[in-house]
């Protein structure tokens, strides 16, 4: 069996490949295989800590460096436990609240799952 993408307009499983697109024959929908690479990318997306441990939504880190906030002359120390994290795209991929600073995003390679 093939491994096209289903249609992501209709989820259709029949696609089927035409040149540099995909076309679902139940909802005439068309995309280019980029837009389909890029979703399968997204979807399969992994976060890891400092030392290699896959992060997911929800999980508790510790920090393993003192950070500097920008605009501020706050530091966000080492050991710094930070509950409930949230996996968001872009650069500074984890989303938080930490106690005494408030609302933050951390970038994955500066803390440690636990």
């Amino acid at each position: 069996m093939s491994s096209l993408p289903q249609c992501p307009q209709c989820n259709s499983e029949y696609t089927y490949e035409d040149g540099n697109q995909f076309i679902c024959p139940e909802c005439s929908y068309e995309w280019s295989k980029d837009l389909a690479e890029k979703q399968i990318q997204q979807e399969h997306r992994i976060v890891k800590d400092a030392h290699g441990q896959v992060l997911e939504d929800g999980d508790t880190v510790t920090v393993i460096k003192d950070l500097k906030i920008k605009g501020s002359s706050q530091v966000v120390k080492v050991g710094t436990k930070v509950k409930n994290i949230r996996l968001v795209e872009g650069d500074h991929d984890i989303d938080c609240k930490i106690e005494g600073i408030g609302a933050m995003k951390l970038k994955s390679q500066f803390v440690k799952k636990g």
